[in-house]
């Protein structure tokens, strides 16, 4: 008998090797490379020769009318609005998010609301048994829902049952890496049957007309587990954010064929489940204290969604010799570049202070524009003074120090407007860009070109900006606190 063939793959990747190693060439991890079986060699000469031609394909132009996809409309619409308008018939959507974030609470809720409505749901679970879901679903007051529940694993039964006449329209399946095909010989969770069961599961959603929704554990950095192409084969890829000791939850879109991506949906955890946030700007700052420095209120954009969040900044003197750090909800490495621009360009020496910045509510930013805002946040803290409580930040900062206009500006601005904010700090507008944009009415502008324009109005020619206590360090007005207190 003829030995079976045997292949390594990386779980991490999915790349395959020929031999066993303890770290993968591809991605760098460790202990990640699995034995499967390769699959069997096709006969001799190719198949494509024994077959004969294909068919002629008929071409077409760019130009045409084509029709929108149908969709299903659950009615929950900050996870209608992440799809783009609703789950679209005949597609295949992928949500990861970390254990116990309220992936499965969320896509239950969304399978009976469309359920209510009519619409077949069926939701397969491979991790719980029914008794499991059913718990579930009488905590979030979803008993009396027409929603078709199964505990299985096996693609096969789970194709063959949803390629009846009656089959539902809508199919969550929880999850994907519980899932197997016997004809591929490796354990539920390897990037082989990831991969075979993901592609089983689309080809029925594209044939069937069947949305299915599969839900994906993530790793230790927050990707969805299993190979890379997994993300590349479903029409959607949605992760569900949020800290733990947060009420908030952030669904947001990383990739959609069907409507526009960095789009996200707010959501807020109670004990009945999740709920829709209609004004996310005035629940992330409904906590805001005034009169404190180091705080800022950004003008964001996520996706079409114009967001004001509040961005706070600690600085403190060091007592270590390299001070530390910490960020939470942006990137470390622009703000190591806005501390680095405020020394070279400012002259504001912030190196030897600790320097603490969280962006307020458990929301992650990303976009460049918060720049301003973090730079102001952080002055503001080193100065000891308030940034205006009615104001609001953003722009963004190049190598120069040179403040740069940002998209959306009207959209922000109106944002502010709508909740009480009476002033903005803004870059100016470029000259020969055409008029410039109105403000709305009632929210004075306020525009700079340079961040030492910043600075300016946080250091008064008499008081100097404060320094770390470490030894031989200048002293500055980080001891006017002192003194006052003293006095």
């Amino acid at each position: 008998m003829a030995r079976p063939l045997k292949r390594y793959a990386c779980q991490s990747c999915g790349a395959i090797t020929s031999k066993w190693s303890g770290r993968c060439e591809s991605c760098g991890e460790w202990n990640t490379i699995v034995e499967e079986a390769a699959p069997a060699p096709g006969p001799a000469g190719g198949g494509m020769a024994r077959r004969g031609k294909g068919r002629l394909l008929e071409f077409t132009g760019l130009t045409g009318s084509t029709p929108q996809p149908p969709r299903l409309k659950s009615g929950i619409n900050e996870f209608d609005r992440v799809c783009g308008g609703g789950l679209v018939v005949g597609s295949a959507l992928l949500i990861g998010g970390d254990p116990g974030i309220g992936k499965s609470t969320l896509l239950l809720q969304m399978a009976a609301a469309l359920a209510r409505q009519h619409t077949a749901c069926a939701y397969i679970s491979g991790e719980e048994a029914v008794d499991q879901v059913r718990l579930r679903a009488e905590r979030l007051g979803l008993a009396d829902a027409p929603v078709q529940l199964v505990a299985a694993t096996s693609v096969r039964d789970i194709v063959a049952s949803l390629e009846q006449p009656d089959a539902p329209k809508v199919a969550v399946i929880d999850s994907i890496q519980t899932m197997w095909l016997d004809t591929v010989d490796s354990t539920p969770g390897t990037v082989t049957q990831v991969r075979a069961s993901a592609q089983a599961l689309v080809e029925l959603a594209k044939r069937r007309g069947i949305a299915v929704l599969l839900v994906g554990h993530v790793t230790k950095d927050g990707a969805i587990a299993g190979p890379r192409v997994l993300e590349h084969m479903v029409d959607t890829v949605l992760y569900f954010e949020g800290e733990r000791g947060h009420q908030f939850r952030i669904l947001r879109t990383v990739k959609n064929r069907f409507g526009p991506t960095d789009e996200i949906g707010v959501f807020e955890m109670s004990d009945r489940g999740l709920s829709d946030v209609a004004n996310p700007s005035a629940l992330f700052l409904a906590d805001r204290r005034g009169h404190v420095s180091g705080t800022c209120v950004f003008a964001g954009i996520e996706g079409t969604r114009p967001l004001l969040v509040e961005i706070q900044a600690l600085v403190s003197p060091s007592s270590l010799a390299t001070p530390r750090r910490a960020v939470v909800g942006w990137d470390s490495n622009r703000l190591a570049m806005v501390l680095a621009v405020l020394e070279a360009r400012c002259g504001v020496t912030v190196g030897a202070n600790d320097v603490y910045l969280n962006v307020a509510g458990g929301l992650r930013i990303g976009e460049p524009a918060a720049d301003l805002a973090v730079a102001a946040a952080v002055i503001s803290s080193l100065a000891d003074e308030q940034v205006p409580g009615d104001m609001v930040v953003f722009g963004e900062i190049g190598l120069g120090g040179e403040v740069r206009p940002v998209g959306q500006r009207e959209a922000r601005l109106r944002e502010a407007a709508k909740l009480g904010f009476r002033s903005a700090l803004v870059p100016q507008v470029r000259s020969g860009s055409g008029p410039a944009p109105r403000a709305p009415e009632g929210i004075a502008i306020d525009e700079i070109e340079h961040l030492s324009d910043l600075v300016a109005r946080f250091q008064p020619a008499d008081r100097p900006l404060k320094r770390g206590r470490r030894e031989g360090a200048p002293e500055g007005t980080g001891d006017r606190r002192r003194d006052r207190d003293q006095h």
